[in-house]
């Protein structure tokens, strides 16, 4: 089976584009460390500093899943309320 990559677009209200960066890095070494994550990184968008997109890659769809139970999503969840304009996932297999 072929692992699973997410992404996801994160766009920012134009005040709070500090505030959600600084709570997307802390999500970065505990998704890192979690079983399955063999890709987190994160990105931001060098002409539109408000847009922030996270490259992933996992082991499973099953483990993905876990971790989007994760307490620290939801920590960045309550941490950021009111402040994303948008979150959009894609869920993406590679075609070889």
């Amino acid at each position: 089976m072929s692992t699973l990559t997410i992404i996801a677009h994160i766009t920012a209200k134009d005040n709070s584009v500090d505030l959600v960066k600084a709570e997307l890095e802390k999500l970065i070494p505990a998704t890192r460390d979690e079983e399955g994550c063999i890709r987190y990184d994160l990105f931001q968008d060098n002409d539109s500093p408000a847009h922030f997109m996270f490259h992933e890659s996992w082991a499973t769809r099953e483990l993905w899943q876990v971790h989007m139970e994760n307490q620290h999503l939801k920590d960045f969840s309550a941490a950021t309320e009111g402040a994303v304009e948008s979150f959009v996932l894609h869920e993406m297999t590679e075609v070889r």
